[in-house]
This record gives structure tokens, C-alpha cells and sequence, in this order.
């Protein structure tokens, strides 16, 4: 029986690519260094700002800076380039009182801040951001504190991911994994916009 559908952010809950490479690449021209060029903007989507900064600064001597300049810098003027998905909020009041509802993002400091600016921060009963674990996903850690926050069993719950990340986080922590926008990914379902949710869960709920 379906208890828990837990969400990723960046890709599920908003189209985040544009805010992301506005962020990025401001690091980026702070240094002098070119913005990034697709493959990065993947990466970035889905690691965390630590490993993303490892990566869009691996050619460079000046990573050791760029992580103390990323401390300072706001995000702020970046979260109003997050666009909402639609029928998301539609979903995430359907699934109420039925489910539980949790977040577990690889963001880290930005994620209450999203949450808080978009109206979103009620829709949630448990945010696990990169900022609350010792390892982030892939690493099952995160979606371990969800089910033993809600006393559930893996088969109790979904996982909505739109990544290679979220695809191999959601295999390592023994979920099922429903792809996002994704059809690439292996998963057990696949949506391609919330307005199909509802569907899905009586489905789920009925088995």
C-alpha cells in the first residue's frame, strides 16, 4: 500500500536549469573563466553546489576560492528563474491526506529559501536537503531518515526523479522510482506531467 511520495527538486518541482546556470556561471565570471557548456549545466543540475563546483573548476587553480567566494554569494536573485511545474501544486493537494509527502534534494542552504519563496514550504511533511546528511544521493542516506521518520518499509513508497542521480538513488534505497519528464531513465513508472499524478496514485493505492 502506497504511504509516502517523496520528490526530488531541481526538474520536478521546477524547470531549475535556468537558475542554476545563472548561478554557475556568475562563479564562474567572478574568476574569469568561461561560462559552462551543456555537459556541465547536466552535471549541475543534480550534485550538489560542493561537487558541482569540483567539476566546473577542475581545469582551474582557483577552486580552493571559488568555494569560500560560493559561501558569500547570494542566491536569492537566482530562485525567481525557478519556474514552477505545472499542475504541481494540484498533485501535491491531491495527495493529501492519503500520503505523506517528502522532499530529498542535493541542494543544500538554498532549498527552505526555494521552498519559502515559491509557497511550497506547507506541501511538505519532511525536507531532506544535501545539507541534512553525511552523504548525499546517490547515497541511500537521505531517503533511509524519510522512512524511518515516517516508520515506513521501502515498498510503502515512491520516489519522483528526473536524473541518473535520482535514478540510482532510488535503486540503492530499494523504492520505486517514477521518472519525470524522463523517459530514459529505468524506472518502475513514468510521468510526463503532474496533471497524470492522480492517475498513477489510485493506481498505486489500489494494489
Amino acid at each position: 500500500m502506497l504511504k509516502l511520495v517523496a520528490f526530488d527538486c531541481d526538474g520536478v518541482l521546477f524547470d531549475s536549469r535556468g537558475a542554476n546556470e545563472g548561478f554557475y556561471n556568475a562563479i564562474l565570471a567572478h574568476f574569469g573563466r568561461a561560462p559552462m557548456g551543456p555537459a556541465a549545466v547536466d552535471y549541475v543540475h543534480s550534485h550538489t553546489v560542493w561537487e558541482s563546483l569540483e567539476h566546473i573548476f577542475q581545469d582551474y587553480e582557483d577552486l580552493p576560492e571559488a568555494r569560500q567566494y560560493v559561501r558569500t554569494l547570494d542566491y536569492s536573485p537566482f530562485i525567481p528563474l525557478m519556474v514552477e511545474e505545472p499542475h504541481l501544486r494540484e498533485f501535491l493537494q491531491f495527495l493529501r491526506p492519503g500520503c505523506f509527502t517528502a522532499l530529498a534534494t542535493n541542494r543544500s542552504t538554498t532549498t527552505r529559501a526555494v521552498l519559502i519563496y515559491h509557497g511550497l514550504e506547507d506541501y511538505f511533511d519532511l525536507v531532506v536537503s544535501a545539507q541534512d546528511v553525511s552523504r548525499p544521493k546517490p547515497d541511500p542516506e537521505a531517503f533511509g531518515r524519510i522512512l524511518n521518520h515516517f516508520r515506513l518499509q521501502p515498498e510503502e513508497a515512491i520516489y519522483i526523479g528526473d536524473s541518473r542521480v535520482d535514478e540510482e538513488f532510488a535503486r540503492r534505497s530499494g523504492v520505486r522510482l517514477v521518472a519525470y519528464r524522463n523517459p530514459e531513465l529505468s524506472a518502475a513508472y513514468y510521468l510526463d506531467s503532474f496533471a497524470q499524478g492522480p492517475d498513477l496514485i489510485k493506481e498505486l493505492r489500489g494494489r
